[in-house]
């Protein structure tokens, strides 16, 4: 940590960081709104311990995707400026100090993130300090990186490379909490097991789609850019219209972008919807048209409003409170 105020000042009025959040934005695991690409908001203080009173820390090698960094075994002031992988830390109970506000605007996380400090979505070099973080997690490719490893170890996380299921243990072993991470999989996979089978009754050979209006047309989500596309068709093991598996699931993009006039060939027989939160167009423009209109999906009833603001999310506990949503929704298709 900082603790030369000279030095703390000079770094302050030099350092010059702009995070760039690569995949991700307002984004195996959401997604970022862009021109081009969707994007798969008092900080507590730590008990000292006795490390912290020796002023003696035991650190253990951590693989990142910055490489092999030297972490604190048991990291007691996190600062997460990735956003979508926040709820993370959030259900490993990690001491968590500061996160973006994308992240605490995620309705998910209401009451479950109470004084965790807000950073906003271009956090400054002198809030982060302030946190005093023993710990930064942030993705491969935020500008700035070996700046903010002067600051705390910082982790950097390749948005994607591993499944939620994966990501949690590897984060379950970041923050030594391994065996919470591994429980919480164990009880992921049990309440899957007891629910599929449901699901896929009621389904059937229905194809369903996952479909966001933007202001070029519309996004088409699979299996790993969020919006419950781990569950739906990761978990469930549903069926996605032809086109949309070709496009959005066998490419392993995640998903596809698409003009209104193809969106019979993208919609499925149930259809998981929601407006794109990364820009500012009107919805109504798909919405209201008489193609959506004529889709078998909306003519019975099988649609589904998605929330913007949270469902964009597919960390643990987002994709809790998505499994109960989108299995009363799937039970219910006509």
């Amino acid at each position: 940590m900082f603790k030369n105020r000279t030095f703390y000042a000079l770094f302050v009025l030099t350092l010059a960081v702009t995070f760039v959040l690569a995949a991700c934005g307002n984004n195996n695991n959401t997604g970022a709104a862009g021109d081009a690409s969707p994007a798969p908001t008092t900080a507590p203080t730590a008990a000292p311990t006795d490390e912290s009173a020796t002023g003696e820390v035991e650190m253990i090698t951590f693989t990142a995707g910055n490489g092999d960094v030297e972490v604190p075994k048991n990291p007691q002031r996190i600062v997460d400026l990735t956003a979508f992988y926040t709820g993370y830390f959030v259900a490993l109970e990690a001491p968590l100090v500061g996160a973006l506000d994308g992240a605490l605007q995620n309705p998910y996380l209401n009451g479950k993130v109470d004084g965790v400090e807000n950073l906003g979505s271009e956090p400054t070099p002198e809030k982060i300090l302030a946190l005093n973080p023993d710990l930064i997690i942030a993705y491969v490719g935020t500008e700035g990186l070996e700046s903010l490893a002067e600051i705390a170890p910082v982790v950097a996380v390749q948005y994607g490379k591993l499944n939620y299921k994966d990501q949690m243990v590897d984060f379950g072993k970041l923050t030594n909490k391994e065996a919470e991470a591994k429980a919480w999989v164990e009880n992921w996979e049990s309440k899957i097991n007891e629910l599929k089978p449901q699901v896929q009754e009621a389904v059937g050979d229905k194809t369903v789609s996952i479909l966001n209006p933007y202001s070029k047309g519309l996004y088409v989500f699979g299996h790993n850019y969020g919006r419950g596309g781990e569950i739906i068709y990761g978990e469930f093991g549903l069926k996605a219209p032809a086109a949309a598996q070709k496009e959005a699931i066998d490419s392993g993009t995640g998903w596809a972008s698409i003009s209104l006039e193809v969106l019979p060939t993208y919609a499925g027989d149930i259809i998981f919807t929601c407006p794109w939160s990364g820009d500012t167009s009107d919805p109504k423009v798909v919405y209201d048209n008489a193609l959506w209109s004529s889709l078998p999906a909306v003519k019975a009833g099988n649609v589904f409003q998605l929330n913007p603001a949270a469902d964009t999310y597919n960390d643990p506990v987002s994709l809790e409170a998505q499994l109960d949503f989108i299995t009363t929704s799937l039970l219910s298709v006509k």
